[in-house]
């Protein structure tokens, strides 16, 4: 069966949208600040419609880059995850962001919550497991929600503890920090919530590590990433 472009009802060019969308979620750039990037390139389109665009189309980008990576990271045996929450602020309301991130220093989840106890811990974890499967081991801080969720999942023995040893969680939230700042103001968590899950996915796919490559390799990964971006939700 052939599958269904979700393009094909748009008379926006898919390839005006893939760009404008990249844009948008790779860079910490606002709505106008990606139409007027677009203008410059003799594109005019407008802020609404980027909008649009990222809300409609970046779950689908996002999903088809995670179930790539999850495919490749089941079969490993030391599967490590790290997992750490930071604050954030809702119209003014203090809320936690929990992001899940493996050894290799990508992404897997994040997710928004308004308490960090043990039932917001349970929840985050369940949510991760169900779309990566179950990791071998769980590096956490010191925070007692982790260690009550571990008890109901049976996990107790396969949780980590140190000073140093979640550095990768710590690091993971840089890039949704200067997100953050370009957006200003958050105002809906569920809006929040999507805009994390496709962030995470979307700087993974181009987050390259140039400093463990040499130029000649980084910038073969770099031109692989955006020809498998241009592919994303084709027909």
């Amino acid at each position: 069966m052939t599958k269904r472009s979700p393009f094909r009802c748009f008379k926006t060019n898919p390839e005006i949208i893939r760009l404008a969308v990249m844009l948008y979620v790779r860079f910490p750039l606002s709505l106008r600040n990606v139409e007027d990037v677009l203008h410059e390139r003799g594109i005019e389109i407008s802020h609404e419609t980027v909008r649009f665009g990222w809300h409609r189309f970046c779950p689908l980008f996002a999903a088809e880059i995670r179930k790539k990576r999850v495919s490749q990271m089941r079969a490993y045996s030391n599967w490590q995850w790290h997992l750490d929450e930071v604050f954030l602020k809702i119209n003014g309301e203090t809320h936690y962001l929990w992001r899940a991130v493996d050894h290799e220093g990508e992404a897997l989840e994040g997710f928004v919550t308004k308490r960090r106890d043990r039932k917001a811990a349970l929840k985050f974890l369940s949510k991760t497991m169900k779309r990566h499967g179950r990791a071998h081991i769980f590096v956490t801080d010191k925070l007692r929600s982790y260690g009550a969720a571990m008890k109901v999942i049976g996990s107790t023995e396969k949780q980590e503890t140190g000073r140093w040893l979640n550095n990768w969680a710590e690091n993971s939230h840089q890039p949704f920090r200067r997100r953050e700042r370009a957006m200003r103001r958050l105002r809906r968590m569920r809006t929040l919530q999507i805009f994390v899950a496709v962030h995470a996915s979307v700087h993974n796919h181009f987050n390259q590590e140039r400093h463990l490559y040499s130029r000649s390799n980084f910038k073969l990964n770099r031109a692989i990433a955006l020809a498998e971006w241009r592919q994303l939700g084709a027909a």
